[in-house]
């Protein structure tokens, strides 16, 4: 420790300083220094199971409740009602399966990254799949103990689809609805007469020919010209295409109002 080779990141616990920011040692090395019984969970589960939407260095682990462990910097430390069935390995580490990390996620996490996760989980699957996912999570969220969040958590749940190409378009998705907009369908189709696809939106309002977008950064930066012409194209289709960026997920306010704007007009014609 004394030349930098290992670090302690808890006390009784050293690794290999090289690897110390690697998610599965930070992994391990909390579950050494809680002891067992415990399992990763919340962020750090999901991380493990491959939900890039979570974006936490801590790592979090629960504990029974009949373990009385304090959490650490860096070390969250919670307490919940497990079985070894609840528990999966991974990596060589001890986490909860995926459908209960969503719902632990759900209750405990920030909402906008926990809806996120739950489209980034039901991304690829098929129709069937997502449905057993999202019933696996419900049954998750009614035998919890602890009841705080579970309203919240019930709303995410019916909101996500799995549709949705990224965590932003997630997040971009609640907003409109906190906001008090109708949810938008995502990933919506236009189609010519014969039934060919031309565009796939990311969001809309079908029924008043309104479309939401996404724009990332590097992509919008790309295809500026593109999107634009796009965008006309589909104003001659009678729709009206409103652009968000990642700003506007920091401040919506600008966004929302444009939204406003747009539903006024529409529900008026």
């Amino acid at each position: 420790m004394a030349t930098g080779v290992l670090a302690q990141p808890w006390r009784g616990v050293v690794v290999h300083a090289a690897d110390a920011l690697k998610l599965t040692t930070r992994a391990e090395a909390a579950l050494l220094a809680v002891g067992r019984p415990a399992t990763l969970s919340g962020a750090t589960s999901l991380a493990l199971h491959g939900i890039s939407a979570v974006d936490d260095t801590r790592i979090h682990v629960s504990v029974p409740y009949s373990r009385r462990i304090k959490s650490k910097p860096g070390l969250i430390v919670h307490q919940a009602d497990f079985r070894p069935s609840d528990v999966v390995e991974l990596d060589g580490l001890t986490t909860f399966s995926l459908d209960l990390a969503l719902a632990d996620f759900l209750c405990r996490g920030d909402k906008r990254t926990a809806l996120a996760a739950l489209d980034e989980a039901m991304r690829g699957l098929t129709p069937d799949h997502v449905r057993v996912l999202r019933e696996n999570v419900r049954d998750r969220l009614a035998d919890r103990r602890d009841q705080r969040g579970i309203h919240r958590s019930l709303l995410l749940l019916d909101m996500a689809t799995g549709k949705a190409e990224s965590p932003p378009e997630s997040i971009l998705r609640l907003i409109v609805v906190e906001a008090g907009f109708p949810i938008p369908e995502v990933q919506y189709e236009i189609t010519t007469i014969e039934g060919r696809k031309l565009y796939v939106l990311d969001m809309a309002w079908p029924s008043l020919r309104i479309a939401l977008e996404y724009d990332g950064f590097a992509s919008h930066e790309e295809r500026r010209d593109h999107d634009a012409e796009r965008d006309a194209r589909m104003a001659g289709r009678g729709w009206v295409t409103i652009r968000a960026s990642a700003a506007d997920l920091r401040d919506p306010r600008r966004l929302l109002a444009e939204l406003a704007r747009a539903f006024e007009k529409r529900a008026v014609a």
